[in-house]
């Protein structure tokens, strides 16, 4: 998805156009998830970008997108552009930690 939203467009409500251009976007995501992956595949990432414009738009985590978006509808700027793009996602194993690991779903009982 990559386009460039309008927040005042004439003769609606600017709340209600953010909260559809929300819903347009949470929506995609839902799509796009659902299509089959890769077999080499453990989920589906996204490279999102944002911005006023298109030229101006940064590289963004997609969970910022709904507060930036909320961000530009306060500064009462007249469009924004998001740029979603799913791409296939390998899980990395996590570094070793200073804490040993429990065994197993246990936890560590109390002394009495």
């Amino acid at each position: 998805m990559k386009k460039t939203f309008q927040l005042r467009p004439e003769g609606k409500q600017p709340d209600r156009v953010l909260e559809a251009i929300k819903h347009e976007v949470r929506k995609y995501i839902k799509r796009e998830r659902r299509r089959p992956m890769q077999a080499d595949t453990d989920f589906l990432d996204f490279d999102c970008k944002f911005g006023t414009t298109a030229e101006t738009a940064e590289a963004v985590h997609l969970s910022a997108l709904t507060a930036l978006m909320d961000g530009v509808a306060k500064e009462a700027g007249p469009q924004f552009y998001v740029e979603i793009l799913g791409k296939p996602g390998h899980r990395t194993a996590k570094p070793a930690s200073g804490t040993p690991a429990l065994e197993g779903n246990a936890l560590p009982q109390a002394k009495a």
